[in-house]
C-alpha cells in the first residue's frame, strides 16, 4: 500500500473549493410574500375572561431556482408607536421535512402572538376599552444557515378574524 501526501497548495484547493460549496442563500433572493392580512385572533375563553392576539397572515413563493427544505417564519409584535420594544413573537418552520417548497410553489403561514388582551365580555369590545393599544408586526424569514431577513411591517388591523377565512366560508 502507498500512501501519498498531498501538496499544501492541493490542500487549499480542496479547502476553497468546498467553502465555495457551501454558499449561504439569500432569503430576499429565494422568497417572496404576499397577501399579507393582520387582525386579531380569539383564543378560548377561561371562564368569564376573553383573550384576543395579534396575528398575521401570508403567502411565501419560492422564487428560487432550486428547492428549499428548511424555511423558517417569525414575527415579532410591538404596541403602535413603541417599535423598539417586543410586546409578544411567533417562531414557525414553515417547511416541514421531507416536504421541500419547490421553485414557484407557494405555502400560507400565520403567527400569531404570544401576547395578549384579556376582558370579559365579547371579545370585539376590547377595541373600545381604552386601555386597548393597537399593534404592529414585523415578519421576517430565513433560508436554511442564512441569517434572518426581514420581509415586511405591517399594522394589525382592528378586526377579529382573517377575511380570507370569512370570504372562504361564505
Amino acid at each position: 500500500m502507498i500512501l501519498r501526501r498531498s501538496s499544501p497548495s492541493t490542500l487549499l484547493l480542496t479547502l476553497v473549493l468546498g467553502v465555495a460549496g457551501c454558499k449561504t442563500p439569500d432569503p430576499k433572493a429565494e422568497l417572496e410574500i404576499s397577501g399579507i392580512e393582520t387582525y386579531w385572533v380569539v383564543d378560548p375563553a377561561k371562564g368569564d375572561t376573553q383573550l384576543i392576539a395579534p396575528a398575521i397572515r401570508f403567502q411565501v413563493r419560492n422564487k428560487g431556482r432550486e428547492a428549499r427544505s428548511s424555511i423558517q417564519a417569525t414575527a415579532s409584535f410591538h404596541h403602535k408607536g413603541q417599535e423598539g420594544t417586543d410586546w409578544g413573537s411567533d417562531w414557525q418552520q414553515i417547511v416541514p421535512l421531507g416536504k421541500p417548497l419547490a421553485p414557484g410553489q407557494s405555502l400560507l403561514v400565520v403567527l400569531r402572538s404570544d401576547a395578549r388582551y384579556t376582558q370579559s365580555g365579547p371579545p370585539e369590545s376590547m377595541f373600545q376599552n381604552p386601555a386597548f393599544e393597537d399593534a404592529t408586526t414585523e415578519v421576517f424569514l430565513r433560508v436554511g444557515s442564512s441569517g434572518w431577513v426581514k420581509f415586511g411591517r405591517a399594522e394589525v388591523e382592528r378586526r377579529i378574524g382573517s377575511r380570507s377565512v370569512q370570504a372562504d366560508a361564505r
